[in-house]
């Protein structure tokens, strides 16, 4: 792990972003699926199931039978036609999806996504999807994160390829947008955010992986203590890290309970840096092109977080 490398990773984005779309733009990734698909189920350990849980949401509200399983899982959905099973590992050598996979090899249709085509979760599998992310030579999943969700979200009744690819091209020009600026926001973003309890991540359920993803980054890259909270629930379960904490917050808002959070937040003097919209008692915010559009939001709001944690992680 590099971070000079990681920031050089992160930086490519937009260009690697433009060439998904490109790719997007000349067929489905996932063209050759069977007619018939009763229940789907992605197995993914880390970024990959981060990605993998806000894209099964996404189907179960469509009316599809989707599931993001833990890799790892002793108990998960059983293999069977009917079944799609979808092996998510940019490295393609993750050792809990592969054995996830193994499970429904021969049984269930299985597609292996990944960045390393002709690795080991490609072995068996009916399907392969290129995560065309390019090599991340920092050692941190970061773009293939990204294109893992845009890759997954084309499996959405009424997304399909060439409706993500216009989304990936929005995305694209969000994250140029981020990078360009970022000598205007990244300095009081690393302020705010460089406090001695750690970082903390707040996203609605819908982009829930945006707050999990950054999370993991601090603790990847910097080697910070981060921990990632869904808003609604936030008020459940980290409410009360604010009473006796120094507690600095990402707050990606969106959802209907911001509010809620905000009440806190504000009563206990605790920190928040907003990314992609305004929240009343905001320490700061950080804006960037189309941040009102939720898919963009989604593939792109990660970058902030990603930033600070490389200039914290080269001190």
């Amino acid at each position: 792990m590099d971070p000079e490398l990681y920031r050089k990773d992160l930086e490519a984005k937009p260009e690697a972003l433009a060439a998904l779309a490109a790719a997007l733009d000349e067929g489905d990734p996932f063209a050759g699926l069977p007619e018939r698909v009763d229940r789907v189920v992605f197995l993914g350990m880390g970024s990959s199931r981060y990605a993998a849980g806000v894209v099964a949401g996404r189907l179960r509200a469509a009316g599809v039978d989707a599931v993001a399983e833990y890799a790892s899982a002793e108990l998960g959905t059983p293999p069977g036609p009917g079944t799609l099973a979808v092996a998510i590992s940019a490295t393609g050598g993750s050792r809990e999806t592969l054995d996830a996979a193994a499970r429904h090899a021969g049984r269930s249709f299985t597609v292996a996504v990944t960045n390393a085509p002709g690795s080991p979760v490609t072995e068996g599998a009916d399907l392969v999807v290129p995560m065309l992310a390019g090599e991340e030579r920092g050692g941190v999943a970061c773009r293939t994160f990204q294109h893992t969700l845009a890759l997954l979200l084309t499996l959405v009744p009424g997304y399909g390829h060439r409706r993500v690819a216009a989304l990936v091209r929005r995305a694209a020009e969000a994250t140029a947008d981020l990078l360009d600026r970022r000598g205007d926001w990244l300095p009081e973003a690393v302020a705010l955010l460089d406090g001695p309890d750690g970082v903390y991540t707040i996203a609605p359920a819908e982009r829930l992986s945006s707050a999990e993803q950054s999370a993991l980054m601090f603790r990847e890259c910097p080697r910070r203590p981060a921990d990632a909270c869904e808003t609604g629930d936030w008020a459940h379960v980290d409410v009360y890290l604010t009473k006796t904490r120094d507690y600095r917050a990402i707050l990606f808002p969106g959802s209907r309970y911001d509010g809620q959070a905000m009440e806190w937040i504000r009563a206990r003097g605790s920190t928040v840096l907003a990314v992609g919209g305004e929240v009343d008692g905001q320490a700061a915010a950080v804006r960037y092109r189309h941040d009102d559009d939720p898919g963009v939001a989604l593939l792109t709001e990660t970058l902030v977080a990603e930033l600070v944690a490389a200039e914290l992680w080269k001190g």
